[in-house]
């Protein structure tokens, strides 16, 4: 890595870190934070040298540089910095605490990093914790570090930094007659970066409210619930407004509300059921640590919410209605939108998937729950036959096997695996009569994943192309369709179990990617459960569609641009990251666009950068794309909030986002034209997007996509004020 990137990364690192004290990377965010913590300002500036300290070191020790400019070690040495820097009187000595303060903090950080993290647990503030209490017990003995007497006499400290102005701004915010809960709330709100004063709170919640609208509802919920409780059960009230530990409420509503768990009426639920559990594990501990003069600070909140997602993760299943985030967007807001666009796209993409075990086009004759032999514990298993225009399985009189279309036809593996059991040499039944003794007939099993298993039985006599042990890949031949067996007419006999036996128990599992052929129609089903009559092949891949949409990394674009009779150029280039998710990238304006590709479908899955970027355009007119070409076949999916609506309407919407969406935004993709379908050379495909607001229309765009055998050729977008046209020129 160049020192220039370097230095951009160390840079990136110390707002980073102020902003990960509320689960933040948003820059404005972040520089309120900073902002406000030198309203004290040595304190200010301990936690700034604390930070820089930390990220230094990390940098020196040669830990990952792109985890470090997260601030996700910085945080913690920021509270240190600030807790040491508001308890002390600033000298050379307090330089050289801070400095062992916040190696320390690093230390701590990177260890749980590895003991709990292993778990796929966060370790919160608990650096920061025992830090700064050892820092605590060991400076007493420090006699060359004096207490700071900022607090007693802060109309002084605040006219020597600012004069007369800066007092009488403190004295007029501080003197606003607000209820006691919501002063109570402010001043525990700026009590996380040590600022024990109302501007610090109201600017904070400001800060928040810009920052994510989720946190910010949560944080008055958890506060007005753990206000509540102290009321009901009769606590001493005075307890939050002396020592404002009311943060860790804030703190553990957030966390759990919003930010590792996904936004949701449950979640929000089982805020105002932990934050009792908060409120009394503060009491007691509070009263346990005041035998060693030490501050419980946000210990309670580390606790519960370490606790509660710990729990979760002995669940025998994960619930879509309390649901952990598995990749972090660092806001409630974008994970709550990505969860539920996720939930919609990839809820079956755990699962391995599993195509048609055939080329072509086939029917199922028997499906689940069928009519003749599929019931009870076999009910989930499929029969394949293959059908005429007239919708016969055979041709002329259908006594012979070579009647029937499907006789001999190649069977394939319907995924990686390992062939577990093979059964062959059972002659073939002549039409219309079984053999009720070997009912299963040549089949070959295959393991594909622990419990998940494909049969694939009545195949024709000696035509088996493989034996047991052998590890073979998707779409391989494994033999041919026969009549061996329990069966009356040459058909397969397919189906998903748990075990490696002839004859176990069928598994309800879905097939990956499909088409429906209907008599004038397409339909592309994604990860679902064929029925009876069915006429269903794979997709089978169109070379154009292919060969434009195989984004390979180094791949580059250039594009002539006319947008509104204005013309501009711009370049693209196809790259990955470290944790290779790949992406285009804008040259230009910076702009990306993620992308997953598993040789069926293309799905963008998120956006960053301008919403009027050509890149934008493209991402959202091919959104989900699947590389065969099927005359009028449509495609529809739905569009992340956050990634099309703007301010202030998506703040609206944000706020009530766990409950109820009025906002939707809709994408639909038509295979609308192919010069041949032999030999083609060129394609259209015609997409739109419809944003709506409580079920009314409130814009449109409608694009063209047109390919030939160089790629993607033109990009025309339209909608109300927007006319573009872009050609790829290389």
């Amino acid at each position: 890595m160049k020192q220039s990137d370097d230095i951009k990364l160390f840079l990136k690192a110390i707002p980073n870190s102020y902003g990960q004290v509320f689960f933040s990377d948003q820059r404005l965010f972040a520089g309120i934070l900073l902002v406000v913590t030198f309203f004290d300002l040595y304190a200010g500036v301990f936690g700034l040298l604390s930070v820089i300290i930390t990220n230094l070191v990390g940098f020196l020790l040669g830990f990952d540089k792109k985890t470090i400019s997260k601030g996700v070690f910085g945080f913690n040495s920021l509270l240190v910095g600030l807790g040491l820097g508001v308890y002390f009187e600033p000298s050379l000595y307090l330089v050289l605490v801070i400095l062992m303060g916040a190696i320390l903090t690093l230390l701590i950080a990177v260890s749980l990093q590895g003991v709990i993290g292993k778990y796929a647990l966060p370790y919160l503030s608990i650096p920061f914790l025992l830090s700064i209490w050892v820092m605590t017990l060991a400076t007493k003995e420090f006699t060359a570090l004096g207490i700071s007497e900022r607090g007693i006499y802060t109309f002084n400290d605040l006219y020597t930094i600012g004069g007369d102005p800066l007092v009488r701004i403190y004295e007029w915010w501080n003197d606003l007659q607000l209820p006691k809960s919501l002063r109570v709330y402010f001043i525990s709100l700026g009590a996380i970066l040590f600022q024990y004063n109302l501007l610090s709170g109201i600017i904070l919640s400001i800060g928040l409210l810009l920052f994510s609208r989720i946190s910010f509802s949560l944080s008055l919920i958890g506060f007005y619930t753990a206000y509540l409780f102290y009321e009901i059960i009769g606590a001493d009230i005075s307890e939050l407004s002396y020592s404002y530990i009311g943060f860790n409420y804030i703190l553990t509503s957030i966390a759990i509300g919003g930010f590792f768990i996904i936004p949701s009426k449950r979640s929000y639920l089982w805020v105002v059921l932990l934050i009792p559990i908060v409120a009394m594990i503060t009491i007691s501990l509070s009263r346990v640590f005041a035998i060693f003069s030490l501050p419980i600070y946000s210990l309670p909140f580390n606790l519960v919410v370490l606790l509660f997602l710990y729990a979760l993760k002995f669940r025998l299943r994960p619930s879509v209605k309390l649901s952990e985030v598995l990749i972090q967007h660092n806001s409630p807001e974008k994970n709550l939108y990505a969860f539920h666009n996720d939930l919609v796209r990839f809820r079956q993409h755990e699962q391995k998937p599993v195509i048609l075990p055939f080329l072509g086009t086939w029917t199922i004759s028997q499906g689940h729950d069928g009519e003749h032999t599929h019931k009870d514990e076999f009910r989930h298993a499929w029969d394949f036959v293959i059908t005429n225009m007239e919708e016969k399985q055979f041709m002329g009189s259908g006594d012979l096997l070579t009647d029937y279309f499907c006789y001999d036809k190649m069977v394939l593996a319907p995924a990686d695996g390992t062939v577990e059991f093979v059964a062959d040499r059972i002659p073939d039944n002549v039409v219309g009569e079984v053999n009720l003794k070997e009912n299963w007939g040549n089949t070959v099993i295959i393991k594909h994943d622990e419990h998940l298993y494909t049969s694939l039985s009545h195949l024709k006599e000696g035509s088996i192309k493989v034996k047991e042990g052998d590890t073979i890949k998707e779409g391989v031949e494994i033999g041919r369709c026969g009549n061996s067996g329990r069966s009356p007419y040459p058909h397969l006999h397919f189906q998903i179990q748990e075990t490696p036996y002839i004859g176990s128990v069928t598994k309800e599992y879905p097939i990956s990617y499909h088409i429906l052929h209907h008599e004038n129609s397409f339909d592309l089903k994604s990860f679902e459960v064929p029925g009876l009559g069915d006429q269903i092949s794979n997709i089978e891949r169109n070379e154009l569609l292919y060969n434009a949409f195989h984004f390979i990394p180094g791949k580059r674009f250039h594009f002539d641009v006319i947008l509104n009779g204005e013309q501009s150029e711009c370049t693209w280039e196809v790259n990955t990251d470290p944790y290779n998710n790949a992406y285009i990238r804008c040259q230009q304006s910076g702009a990306m666009a993620y992308f997953v590709n598993d040789g069926n479908l293309l799905f963008f899955t998120h956006y960053s950068g301008h919403k009027k970027d050509l890149l934008y355009y493209f991402f959202m007119s091919t959104f989900q794309v699947q590389q065969g070409f099927y005359q009028d076949l449509t495609i529809t999916d739905s569009y992340p909030l956050n990634l099309i609506f703007n301010q202030p309407l998506l703040g609206v919407q944000d706020l009530v986002a766990p409950f109820w969406k009025f906002l939707r935004s809709d994408f639909k993709c038509t295979y609308d034209w192919i010069d041949s379908d032999m030999a083609p050379t060129k394609i259209r495909l015609a997409s739109s997007a419809k944003n709506s607001m409580a079920g009314k229309t409130v814009r449109t765009f409608e694009f063209t996509v047109v390919i030939n055998e160089k790629g993607i050729r033109k990009l025309t977008v339209n909608s109300k004020n927007l006319k573009l046209e872009a050609t790829c020129t290389g």
